[in-house]
């Protein structure tokens, strides 16, 4: 185990179930984001995730989840994601522990061969759970979002008395579009299952306030900690993995090198030949 960083953003690196158990104190994380790996065999820099049976991955993030929910304030918000197939075991095991206020929806649009035999998968399950649903932070201000039928539209609801124009604005539904991120995007970083920036400002200015204290167990390429710095809340990040580790310090500005190696960003980009080309630039 190894701890990074200064008091506002902290990195540890190493297992996330052994940190969260020694390194974290009880009741003391107002929002956690937890994206785990999805038990389908993607390749996190020549570590597959993929369990040797669907019940041992299950038991693994029992495990996390129960250590995430100790881990929270009385009125902190747990956000986790994870495949489709499991999400339904996520929220049975969840629900008799917590309140899930909303089942939400990232959907996003194809980037590659979808199934041929089957309906292939165009989104991803998220659930936003709250330990007390009668005292726990919702900023819905912070987040909304234009409501076509007030703001493009102009139509008159004539059950109001005078009537009036439908709302131009309104706090966004449990179905979210957003875009993959990829590798032409600025915040591309070389990580199989990155999230985009939009997804996490949403849910961290919904569920957190300034100062607040954001989780992520599962850090990757550490957009949660990024997103958190950028809205002045403070982050910690769990990654088990130097190579992610590195993204992290670099992309939070904690550090110029970690052991010994000069922290640059990889930018990938292509030939008429459509070849990948790496290239470094700090």
């Amino acid at each position: 185990m190894e701890k990074l960083g200064n008091d506002k953003h902290t990195i540890f690196r190493g297992n996330s179930l052994e940190i969260l158990k020694n390194q974290i104190p009880d009741n003391s994380i107002d929002l956690i984001f937890a994206d785990p790996p999805y038990n389908i065999g993607k390749d996190f820099g020549g570590h597959k995730d993929k369990w040797e049976t669907e019940e041992h991955y299950l038991q693994w993030c029992y495990q996390w989840i129960d250590l995430c929910i100790q881990k929270l304030k009385p009125n902190g918000s747990f956000y986790v994601m994870t495949a489709t197939q499991f999400m339904p075991f996520f929220d049975i095991y969840i629900r008799n522990k917590m309140s899930i206020l909303s089942r939400l929806v990232w959907s996003y649009d194809s980037s590659g061969v979808q199934a041929k035999k089957y309906y292939g998968s165009m989104y991803e399950p998220i659930l936003f759970c709250v330990k007390d649903k009668s005292n726990y932070t919702f900023n819905s201000k912070d987040i909304l979002v234009d409501a076509k039928t007030g703001s493009k539209r102009k139509l008159i609801d004539y059950r109001k008395t005078p009537p009036q124009i439908y709302n131009s604005e309104k706090i966004p539904g449990n179905v979210w579009n957003f875009a993959r991120v990829r590798y032409r995007m600025d915040e591309y970083e070389n990580h199989p299952t990155q999230k985009p920036v939009a997804l996490l400002e949403r849910i961290i200015k919904a569920s957190s306030n300034v100062g607040d204290v954001i989780l992520d167990p599962f850090s990757g390429t550490f957009t949660t900690s990024f997103v958190a710095k950028s809205l002045n809340r403070n982050s910690i990040g769990i990654e088990l993995q130097d190579e992610y580790v590195k993204i992290g310090l670099r992309r939070l500005e904690l550090s110029k090198e970690y052991k010994g190696e000069k922290l640059m960003k990889e930018v990938r980009t292509f030939e008429r030949t459509s070849n990948i080309i790496p290239s470094l630039f700090e």
